[in-house]
């Protein structure tokens, strides 16, 4: 197998027919897979053990060879490999068809490839993709090359021998006409001599009216038919089809040596040999860029030429050594490749049942169809019969490499539609994105997300479960470091019964190790941060309130994914670059992305509110200590305005020589300010959310990333506590039951009322104030 060290780059191209061979281990010859009764798989069919290799490790299929010392021996009796079993993930076979078949890809597809490259340059010479299809499933036939040299010497010649043909096809007729007018004469004169009736007479006449018609009809046909055939003949042209299958066996009986042409994926084969691609190429280029003084195309038939151009350019182009690199004639399959088993795997059941993969039906359809097609061809079977098979075979190969994307799909038990090979690449559920693109990672795992209104800005909640579970080596290594166990092995035991001194290790062993959130789409950059974790109780991934805009994280069930990252260099890239202290910015607009929101706007617009009439309103404080003492001793209400000097932001310039005073301010403004770092201009208004936006913003470009989420956990503390504070969520004891004559007003409210008293009722009042009444 390919190691992935070994390459620097990855070619996708056609693959030839020998390039298949050489892949393959070995022709699959049967349809069978394994025998019911020993279980084995058969030999020369879908998981043949000398194609694919053993299916136990170091053991040949008849047994003869057992153990690895036998390593690389192929047994003599059975003819399998003594080797590994896993190499039955890689080997290929191959099956060779009893005749070619098109890749369904390049004849159907957004647009279709074959059509496109057999496409004249001159507009009768157009081929269109439907009528390639009736070509490739022999509903038509196509003329592959015409010796114009030979038809053009002998067209003098063969002309006259048509024109005699006709003359002498007229001299019949005439001849039948009045041999068949002699015979009714004879047979009227018997008539009227034997004495018959006059409708028996008229009954005669009519029978050889008929067959007079009849007589001249066919000669007639003959004719045209003639007509018709040299007609064709004469402007007969390589790449023509035609559909009408009585002309096309008069062509081939009459003037068979003058051209070659066929049906189905051999005529399409035999096509592509005789192109010139040089001359093709030359030719289209011409005709995209005529000369002075030649007609140029229309824009249409312009875009047309162009995209050929491109597909013949792209299917021209050589190597150093002057070989195609992609061979046009690889789109036309001689051999079908069988991948391997393993890819397509047997299973057997508790019944005793086998389920198998979708592809071993498909490519049974495929070796039925080849082997039933060889032996009509060893019988020499009618033409007829050989190419409905062919057909059968084109189509069964068709749904191994793409199912339903020709006509009815072929289905499996309970009318399903079978896997194709298409159908495991493409798709959410195909081999790019769901195993290449979406491996499963080791040291991972997920969970559902919760607030963590507790945690700082760079930390997230793990669950102590999970800690474990993903730190395990690390924890089991440090407790044989620190000898609390005398061997991994007895730290693994440790681990997993939960010993309480493997809590204490992981503790130690998560300290400054960080992991990596990742919440599902990953739309952009800050789809992934670093966090240093905290071991939480509970199943649930606690995460930083102010994260959620990066992630578009919330609580109403969202999962995410944690990794960790285990080399040095990786812990080094996700500290400095990754962790969320350090992307408070968006990468896409600049702004900040960790505005406080919600909850926190609530107890911001509670906190810096002024009500002018509150409790201590008009005194004056110097430090933040006596503010916070007479608030907490009922002396000052939150929301009074007061004054307070410990804020040379606040300081007015004295008018006319005056005292200095203060810009007025609220207890709460103070606690607010004191979250924000030292150097922030004082924030002296009703905070709400657009403000908040900006006071990020500020904090975030004019002050050290540390500073910043420092103050903006601070900031989510207090706001926090005084959204707390401000009582505004209700519970049902806040809801006041009302007095028991208007709870007897509501039940007589809520009575049944008839029809029409509802309407009169609830009719709405008119401008003079009268209610517009119901008639």
């Amino acid at each position: 197998m390919l190691d992935v060290n070994d390459f620097s780059d990855l070619k996708i191209g056609l693959a030839s027919a020998d390039s298949i061979r050489t892949w393959s281990n070995g022709e699959v010859k049967k349809p069978e897979t394994i025998n019911y009764r020993t279980l084995k798989p058969e030999k020369d069919g879908l998981f043949c053990e000398k194609i694919f290799g053993p299916t136990r490790d170091w053991e040949c299929s008849c047994g003869k060879y057992k153990r690895v010392r036998f390593k690389g021996i192929i047994c003599e009796r059975c003819n399998v490999e003594v080797t590994r079993s896993k190499v039955r993930r890689e080997r290929m076979g191959h099956i060779e068809l009893a005749a070619p078949a098109v890749h369904i890809w390049y004849l159907r597809g957004t647009r279709s490839w074959l059509a496109y490259l057999l496409m004249g340059t001159q507009p009768k010479e157009e081929l269109k993709a439907k009528q390639l299809e009736k070509v490739i499933y022999f509903g038509a036939n196509l003329v592959v090359s015409v010796d114009e040299d030979r038809r053009h010497a002998d067209m003098g010649e063969l002309e006259l021998e048509i024109r005699r043909e006709l003359e002498a096809i007229e001299a019949d007729g005439r001849l039948a006409l009045t041999q068949r007018q002699e015979r009714l004469e004879a047979d009227l004169a018997e008539a009227e001599a034997a004495e018959a009736k006059e409708s028996e007479l008229r009954a005669l006449q009519r029978h050889a009216d008929k067959d007079f018609e009849e007589t001249a009809e066919s000669f007639e046909a003959e004719r045209e038919r003639v007509e018709r055939a040299w007609e064709v003949f004469s402007d007969l042209f390589s790449r023509q089809i035609i559909e009408d299958e009585e002309l096309w066996r008069e062509l081939v009986d009459r003037w068979g040596d003058y051209f070659e042409g066929g049906q189905g994926a051999d005529a399409i084969a035999r096509l592509i040999a005789a192109l010139d691609f040089d001359a093709e190429e030359e030719t289209l280029r011409a005709q995209i860029n005529p000369p002075e003084g030649q007609r140029p195309l229309s824009a249409q038939r312009k875009q047309k030429a162009i995209k050929r151009l491109r597909i013949l350019a792209a299917f021209n182009r050589r190597d150093n050594y002057g070989r195609r690199i992609n061979d046009p004639r690889a789109m036309i399959l001689d051999v079908v490749p069988v991948i391997p088993p393993e890819l397509r795997p047997m299973v057997q059941l508790d019944g005793g049942r086998f389920a198998t993969s979708d592809l071993n039906d498909l490519y049974r359809r495929v070796i039925n169809r080849n082997n039933r097609l060889k032996r009509l061809l060893d019988l020499a079977a009618p033409d007829i019969i050989v190419n409905n098979e062919k057909r059968m075979l084109q189509e069964a190969v068709d749904a191994l490499f793409d199912n339903g994307r020709r006509g009815r799909p072929v289905t499996g038990p309970g009318n399903r539609a079978l896997k194709s090979l298409s159908d495991m690449l493409k798709g959410k559920q195909g081999r790019f994105r769901q195993n290449l693109l979406g491996k499963r990672v080791d040291y991972s795992g997920r969970s559902v997300i919760v607030a963590g209104p507790t945690l700082r800005f760079h930390q997230c909640g793990l669950p102590k479960i999970m800690a474990l579970e993903l730190f395990k080596p690390f924890v089991m290594k440090k407790l044989v470091d620190v000898e609390l166990a005398p061997n991994i092995k007895s730290a693994k035991r440790m681990v997993e019964r939960r010993r309480p001194q493997v809590w204490d290790v992981l503790e130690d062993v998560i300290r400054e190790h960080p992991v990596l959130l990742n919440r599902a789409p990953t739309l952009h950059r800050l789809g992934i941060q670093a966090f240093e974790p905290v071991l939480v109780e509970g199943k649930a991934i606690q995460i930083h309130p102010l994260v959620c805009a990066a992630f578009n994280a919330d609580f109403d069930g969202d999962q995410m994914a944690v990794h960790l990252p285990l080399s040095a260099e990786a812990q080094a890239e996700a500290r400095v670059l990754m962790l969320s202290a350090n992307n408070v910015l968006s990468p896409a607009h600049g702004r900040p992305l960790v505005t406080p929101t919600q909850d926190m706007i609530i107890g911001a617009h509670y906190l810096t509110e002024m009500v002018e009439d509150g409790a201590g309103a008009g005194r004056a404080f110097r430090t933040i200590d006596e503010v916070r003492f007479a608030f907490e001793n009922g002396d000052l209400s939150l929301h009074a305005p007061m004054e307070f000097r410990g804020a040379p932001d606040l300081l007015l310039a004295p008018a006319n020589g005056g005292a200095a005073r203060y810009e007025a301010t609220t207890a709460g403004r103070v606690f607010f300010n004191d979250a924000l770092p030292d150097g922030f201009e004082y924030v002296n208004f009703t905070v709400g959310q657009r403000h908040m936006g900006e006071i990020v913003d500020r904090l975030a470009r004019g002050f050290h990333v540390a500073e910043v989420a420092r103050s903006l956990d601070a900031v989510k503390d207090i706001c926090f506590e005084y959204a707390s504070r401000s009582g505004l969520t209700i519970s049902i004891d806040d809801v006041r039951t009302p007095p028991r004559p208007l709870r007897e007003a509501g039940r007589q409210d809520r009575a049944p009322v008839p029809a029409g008293d509802h309407h009169r009722r609830r009719a709405p009042a008119a401008r003079g104030g009268s209610l517009v009444r119901g008639h």
